[in-house]
């Protein structure tokens, strides 16, 4: 099958971009014919063809609109079966929705005055036309809360809106990694062996609840806990805060991570009570590691956990929440977290994902 994928350039530390990889090797490995049509900053993928197409880098607006413009010239010049666009642009067969609904994030940022600016009215034009149906024949939402979304938001028929849930990695993401990486992982952030880690991976620190995170670690019973903070963003209001609260001296701040599985290896528990997360990848992560997960309701990945034997979802990010919930787990079995942990996770393949992409490319092609 000969694919047009539209995306932007790979980067290690974020969760789109990993998602679209392992996805794109996958289609690759099967056999399929793909070409990856993004920008200059890609890096040769083996068994894909890059199309790296000039654009403006500045402003925003001016990126936006003359990647999307030349994306869409492309797409339409390759003879493509199917064209899948994991970003905001003309033109697609399928918008995989891997960032949700830009008009829920802002209600949920609290960000609605947002829309007023060129950006951002730009991005929801785009998006109204794609989950519209006038610039795309299908939509693939990540969540079966997304898709809910996409349908309320924007009157999306349901048969229009199919869940594809990502893949991760079980061999690199695997419980193993404790005893072979877990103490080195530990004493290079200044750990101690007794010491409990909760494990906070993500960029966008507000939106992924890293401040109430943070207020929950003053509300614990306990002192021996520690919060690793790895992700890309803005650390300073939140050393801020930490130290306002005088639970500094519990954090480790571990910026951007390329070898991200360390980092489950020295964690009892990831934490991720996001305000808004159409998935999160994270989920699968530290579920495959054998990791278990306090995540909120208003994340996608939460529908892929049991509550109770592998994880603990919080009704809403506040911090007295998050802190009963890393309570209630700290309570359960370990070794049964982590068994139930990886059991959850393992349907979760690349290949499961693939699969059930190529038989929704079959289904539009007839």
């Amino acid at each position: 099958m000969k694919l047009a994928i539209i995306c932007r350039p790979y980067a290690f530390h974020g969760g789109i971009e990993t998602a679209t990889a392992g996805l794109i090797d996958e289609l690759a490995r099967q056999g399929h014919a793909v070409d990856l049509i993004t920008t200059a900053g890609q890096k040769e993928v083996p068994g894909v063809t890059v199309r790296r197409l000039p654009t403006l880098r500045h402003p925003s607006v001016l990126r936006l609109l003359s990647f999307g413009l030349a994306a869409r010239r492309v797409a339409r010049s390759g003879a493509y079966q199917i064209v899948q666009s994991h970003e905001r642009v003309f033109f697609q067969d399928i918008y995989r929705a891997g960032e949700g609904c830009h008009r829920a994030y802002l209600k949920a940022m609290g960000r609605t005055w947002a829309q007023v600016n060129p950006y951002h009215r730009l991005v929801l034009a785009l998006e109204s036309g794609t989950f519209g149906l006038r610039t795309a024949r299908h939509i693939v939402a990540i969540s079966n809360r997304s898709k809910a979304e996409i349908e309320r938001l924007y009157s999306t028929p349901a048969g229009r809106v199919t869940v594809v849930y990502n893949g991760v990695d079980l061999g690199r993401f695997h419980p193993d990694n404790r005893q072979r990486l877990g103490k080195a992982a530990r004493e290079e952030l200044g750990l101690a062996a007794g010491d409990r880690v909760i494990l906070f991976v993500g960029s966008g620190f507000e939106r992924k609840g890293l401040g109430p995170l943070i207020e929950a670690m003053a509300r614990l019973r306990q002192r021996d806990s520690r919060l690793v903070v790895a992700g890309k963003g803005d650390a300073r209001p939140y050393r801020a805060l930490a130290a306002r609260l005088g639970v500094d001296d519990l954090l480790r701040w571990a910026g951007p991570v390329e070898r991200v599985e360390r980092l489950y290896a020295a964690a009892d528990v990831v934490a991720l009570p996001a305000r808004y997360e159409p998935f999160g990848n994270v989920h699968l992560e530290a579920l495959a590691s054998g990791v278990p997960v306090l995540t909120s309701g208003a994340a996608g990945g939460a529908e892929v956990v049991r509550p109770g034997l592998n994880s603990w979802v919080v009704g809403a990010p506040e911090a007295g929440l998050i802190a009963e919930g890393l309570e209630a787990i700290r309570d359960l079995d370990p070794a049964a977290l982590g068994s139930a942990a990886r059991e959850a996770a393992e349907p979760f393949t690349y290949g499961a994902q693939v699969d059930r992409l190529i038989a929704l490319y079959r289904q539009l092609m007839r």
